[in-house]
């Protein structure tokens, strides 16, 4: 696994006598896309926030980019270049499309509070770039003729789009997504898949919680599977869809 930019080594977190995730291990190589995938209460979104920082881990280790990662919180984690998205949107609906996506070029910023409270010339250079970016971002997925709209105006699947041009602003090494698809009608998903599709021939790297296994099959290069817990398969899209454990995990019956 010493190839892999992510590197998850037997994670594991207990909440109480509840053992929510047990030495889970996977990794995700520089241009993949990885699904976690499982029933409900697998341990997914636990997984999800112990890598991403939103809750420390009981055991195990969390490697990013080489270094161990443990204990770092979600902003010292968007500085070392991974970055996130929640199941619920998180845009602030009263700015713009472009400020939204804005705001995920933070981390690229030098100037710090003192130069951009006066306006010093390396605070006006650096919003400059920063909304050069967001435009560039937005026009890639098709988003660049909505830069001047008030996000929280627009149909829920074209937010979930700006909330992931926010995450793919400042170039991350890893961008994970937590449940990109729930709530879109068919439509708005097939403009999410083609979206990620394209993203991924640009060159990022995505780890995501998905529950539509329509999407999941038809983008994830591979799959791990998690079912109280613990880990029970990881694959191929086609391999993870005859592994009988699977099989009994979701339907409750064994393969035939």
């Amino acid at each position: 696994m010493s190839a892999m930019l992510l590197e998850v080594e037997r994670l594991s977190k207990s909440f109480g006598g509840v053992q929510a995730v047990q030495d889970v291990s996977f990794g995700v190589a520089k241009g993949e896309m990885v699904a976690v995938i499982g029933p409900n209460g697998a341990g997914k979104t636990t997984l999800f926030n112990m890598i991403s920082g939103v809750i420390p881990p009981t055991g195990g280790s969390v490697r990013f980019q080489g270094g161990v990662i443990n204990g770092k919180k979600p902003h010292e984690l968007a500085m070392l270049g991974m970055t996130r998205t929640f199941q619920n949107l998180q845009l602030f609906s009263d700015m713009t499309v472009l400020e939204n996506v804005m705001v995920g070029f933070h981390t690229r910023l030098t100037g710090g509070i003192f130069s951009a409270g006066f306006r010093l010339p390396l605070a006006r250079r650096e919003e400059k770039q920063a909304q050069e970016q967001a435009f560039s971002c937005l026009e890639q997925i098709g988003l660049a003729h909505l830069a001047w709209e008030r996000a929280g105006t627009l149909p829920y699947g074209t937010q979930r789009l700006v909330e992931i041009a926010r995450a793919a602003v400042s170039r991350p090494s890893l961008i994970l997504l937590d449940e990109p698809m729930a709530g879109l009608n068919p439509q708005e998903s097939k403009q999410l898949v083609d979206v990620l599709l394209a993203m991924r021939e640009q060159g990022f790297t995505f780890l995501f919680v998905e529950h539509d296994m329509e999407t999941v099959m038809a983008i994830a290069d591979r799959i791990v599977v998690l079912d109280y817990g613990k880990k029970i398969a990881e694959g191929a899209p086609e391999e993870i869809a005859r592994h009988p454990d699977v099989i009994k995990a979701y339907l409750g019956e064994e393969a035939v």
